[in-house]
């Protein structure tokens, strides 16, 4: 049986400020206050892990050390069927250290010219860790397609390449309130709410 969360603040283990409002967000109705790693002044650990999984722990195992909280940490990105996979658990390293994510799409947009394959779909994966080095971790996908040209700027990352399955838009052109109901960290949000959320 998961471990519940009983606590009234837990620290977000993310510098990406996207992830950092969509997390925010979902965790909204549960009247969580929810602290940045900003504030504690703490740099992200070097991921090692070679799963999504992996690297969502290692964040948040660093995070509840470090403050004696309870962390939350996401590890995601998008899995291309037609390059294996990638960028896969380096989707960020693709962006490089200014996380220039234009730079990313059109690297995936070259990569994959030609081929008609253009299936895809986002993991996120999502760990609760204590500072007693308990965690509970949860993955979440979404399948869909890779587009070109990006559309739309309501996203961030990758989200302007891709539409979801089921739907004729991107990410990317979707409200904030539409993803959520759908993406990857909706689905691992759910799992991850259902085992260690007290309704």
């Amino acid at each position: 049986m998961a471990r519940p969360f009983a606590e009234e603040a837990l620290v977000l283990a993310s510098h990406n400020p996207g992830k950092a409002r969509e997390i925010a967000d979902l965790l909204e109705p549960f009247k969580v206050a929810v602290r940045s790693v900003s504030e504690f002044d703490l740099k992200a650990p070097a991921e090692t892990g070679v799963t999504f999984s992996q690297n969502a722990e290692l964040k948040a195992k660093t995070a509840a050390e470090a403050t004696g909280l309870v962390a939350l940490a996401d590890d995601s990105g998008l899995a291309v069927s037609a390059l294996a996979g990638r960028p896969g658990i380096r989707s960020a390293r693709w962006a490089g250290p200014n996380q220039d994510f234009n730079s990313a799409m059109h690297r995936v947009h070259e990569m994959m010219e030609g081929h008609p394959d253009d299936s895809a779909r986002f993991v996120c994966a999502l760990a609760l860790c204590w500072p007693d080095g308990h965690c509970e971790t949860f993955e979440g996908t979404v399948e869909g397609q890779i587009v070109w040209p990006p559309r739309g700027s309501l996203g961030f990352g990758y989200d302007p390449i891709f539409v979801p399955e089921g739907h004729a838009i991107t990410f990317g052109e979707m409200a904030p309130e539409e993803k959520h109901k759908i993406s990857h960290r909706a689905d691992a949000f759910r799992k991850l709410i259902d085992a260690c959320f007290v309704k």
